[in-house]
């Protein structure tokens, strides 16, 4: 079931539309990052400053990682009932499947650039396309990420059920020492020839996903200084800007989309943590019902809904725009590419909602319904929406 906005669930509101405008802001970040690419702006300080708004990546990560784990972390503290392993994962299956394979069929059968032999199909089908070499493919390139969101949905249940034996207190400090160990997991050793890229797995993203674990913690822990913190808007604002400026820097690596050296990928990595906690923390921490008047406004709620077909399909959108205006790829012209890429992958993405995406959904409520009579715990994972990458 849905729940109304401002209702609390586990002493937390379950819908938050500060939280679905900063998710169109951030696929918009992620197409911006893909058109300064494809149009050639991948050097100098325009290079670095948009190649490196592939960092929305763990702004998604984050906003899966607090949506989904609020409510096992309200559950231990005795404010709600556990999360229906059943029922989560299969709201997890409906909310991102049938788009994307309506995405991956249609890409992967019109796009003339998608060169896909039985492999490659199969992969993209299954999601597994991190794991197979060679089958990342023209207009489907981005959804490594999803593939690595994936894994997290299904590791999630698991790692609540381990967070269950740690005292409540530990919670927040376990979570930081295994995302600060995961940084370490690019130092590993691996054969590039062999077409894997273990730097795209995903333990390699795991401090991603634990900000926004440690932000659900904090939600439904007693208000302290991480919560006062939270409400100084302009300093998490400059801690964020921070963080992504160090990213940008040739510390962290090269221009644009090329990764840098082990050193600079983990520097880019924890940067990352830093950018999606900072943006994320004033609009989930801050316990003052004020509501956001930009990031919450009926506008960007609608564009958070639909971002996730426009991250599906936004480089299938891209490709139609260099015909339409009649220039070639890395030719220039980053204003109307970008803004003719946008609009068209909004409007892609409000049909798959309204044709794909909802109807699904509203058919798994109705099923849940006839088949589990019991009523759910309003839950706050209905209201998250899958994150999205680069």
């Amino acid at each position: 079931m849905t729940t109304a906005v401002g209702e609390t669930v586990g002493g937390t509101r379950s819908f938050l539309p500060a939280v679905e405008g900063m998710r169109a802001c951030a696929a918009i970040g992620v197409v911006v990052t893909h058109v300064a690419f494809q149009t050639g702006i991948n050097a100098g300080v325009a290079g670095r400053i948009l190649g490196r708004f592939d960092l929305a990546v763990a702004v998604f990560f984050a906003l899966s990682g607090f949506l989904l784990w609020r409510g096992h972390a309200a559950a231990a503290r005795g404010l709600r009932s556990r999360p229906r392993t059943g029922h989560y994962l299969r709201s997890r299956i409906v909310r991102i499947m049938p788009g994307y394979l309506v995405a991956v069929v249609v890409i992967l059968t019109l796009l003339p650039e998608a060169r896909a032999d039985f492999t490659v199909w199969l992969a993209n089908l299954t999601l597994t396309q991190i794991y197979v070499p060679l089958t990342l493919t023209a207009g489907l390139t981005q959804m490594w990420s999803l593939s690595v969101e994936m894994s997290f949905y299904l590791a999630l249940p698991l790692l609540a059920l381990l967070a269950r034996y740690l005292p409540v207190r530990a919670r927040i400090p376990v979570i930081v020492v295994v995302a600060a160990a995961s940084l370490l997991w690019v130092h590993i050793p691996f054969d590039r020839d062999s077409g894997h890229n273990l730097w795209n797995w995903p333990p390699a993203f795991f401090s991603w996903f634990a900000a926004g674990m440690v932000l659900a913690e904090l939600t439904v822990s007693p208000v302290g200084w991480a919560h006062r913190l939270a409400r100084r808007r302009v300093l998490m604002a400059l801690i964020a800007v921070t963080a992504f400026a160090i990213a940008a820097s040739p510390l962290a690596g090269k221009e644009g989309l090329h990764p840098g050296s082990v050193i600079q990928v983990t520097l880019k990595t924890a940067m990352g943590a830093i950018v999606a906690g900072a943006l994320l923390a004033p609009l989930v921490l801050d316990r003052v019902d004020t509501p956001h008047r930009i990031l919450g406004s009926p506008l960007m709620v609608t564009l958070g809904r639909w971002s996730y077909g426009l991250f599906v399909w936004h480089l299938a959108a891209l490709a139609m725009v260099f015909p339409i205006i009649g220039e070639f790829p890395f030719s220039g012209h980053f204003t109307i590419v970008l803004v003719l890429t946008t609009l068209f992958g909004f409007a892609i993405a409000a049909v798959s909602y309204a044709l794909v995406e909802a109807p699904c959904r509203n058919a798994l409520r109705r099923w849940e319904r006839r088949n589990d009579p019991t009523p759910l715990d309003s839950s706050i994972t209905e209201e998250i929406e899958p994150a999205v990458a680069r």
